[in-house]
């Protein structure tokens, strides 16, 4: 993150503090919110999320090169109450080192059903592989459109449809009136076959295709001194095409932290979730939280 950004962020979280406000309410779906106290100094700034199928264990990342995994624990009515996690643990480059500093700005997760995971990054933008996370990375080839993109505003999601393409999209477009290029690697290469559309300013920070066979993206606000909004849209897609766009909820400003990761499951009821994870771009004034929410099949 850049310093001035960051020092943006905590004049803004002070004047919250200092200024106070009725608490947002939540949008319909809401199931609850479990703020995630860690150790050490590497815990936080946590970019992108996978959940299990039973809703339990989940893999999280975070934007400083590394990256943990861990267990929720739930209530009868199914609402984190607790998480218990490794130690984190470094993400590795291909000659099994952990990747320089420079160019450990991890932002984006998706696992395959054979575990094979895929991490996406922003600076120097481009995907790795991972037969097993901790372990070598194989890089993938580089979209030729990837050098275009903002250092800070790039990979930031990620996902992995039923055929096991990636997709992936920057967090800005080329302009504030363009929509969002999505890439799609398949059949050993990148192309773009589709844009999403851009409304209001909200910019897509995480991706993920739920059970449905849908893709989910997590779009953020930053909204200066009222903190952050949040806003999932989903997307039904037709070969190459959008045939359906939905939103699906959408958060008043300073209700939830900076939401970054996503993770769409389906629980013992047959309700579709979203598990969302704040970055609290390691400020103390900001939190690390679960979020979820449920959402009309």
């Amino acid at each position: 993150m850049r310093r001035r950004f960051k020092l943006g962020l905590i004049f803004s979280f002070l004047l919250i503090a200092l200024q106070g406000s009725a608490s947002p309410v939540p949008p319909p779906g809401y199931v609850g919110s479990y703020v995630w106290h860690g150790r050490g100094v590497w815990f936080g700034g946590f970019s992108a999320l996978e959940i299990a199928d039973d809703g339990l264990h989940f893999t999280a990342v975070s934007d400083r090169g590394r990256f943990t995994t861990g267990t929720l624990a739930r209530d009868a009515l199914g609402v984190i109450i607790g998480a218990q996690a490794s130690k984190m643990q470094v993400l590795k480059g291909r000659a099994n080192h952990p990747i320089m500093k420079s160019q450990a700005d991890s932002e984006g997760l998706a696992i395959a059903p054979d575990g094979t995971a895929y991490v996406s990054f922003e600076g120097v933008a481009r995907v790795l592989r991972y037969a097993v996370l901790g372990g070598p990375a194989d890089p993938l080839p580089r979209a030729d459109g990837f050098t275009a993109f903002d250092n800070n505003a790039s990979l930031e999601a990620l996902a992995i449809d039923k055929h096991g393409w990636l997709y992936t999209l920057p967090e800005r477009s080329a302009n504030p009136w363009q929509p969002f290029p999505v890439y799609v690697f398949r059949n050993g290469a990148w192309d773009q076959p589709f844009t999403i559309p851009r409304t209001g300013t909200f910019v897509p920070v995480a991706a993920d295709f739920g059970p449905d066979n849908r893709l989910y993206i997590l779009e953020r606000q930053f909204r200066g001194l009222m903190g952050f909004g949040s806003r999932v849209r989903r997307f039904t897609l037709s070969g190459d095409k959008i045939t359906r766009e939905e939103n699906l909820l959408q958060s008043p400003a300073n209700l939830h932290d900076n939401l970054e990761g996503l993770a769409v499951w389906r629980d013992a009821g047959g309700d579709l979730r979203l598990t969302m994870v704040s970055d609290n771009n390691f400020i103390f004034l900001q939190r690390t939280e679960f979020v979820e929410y449920r959402v009309p099949d």
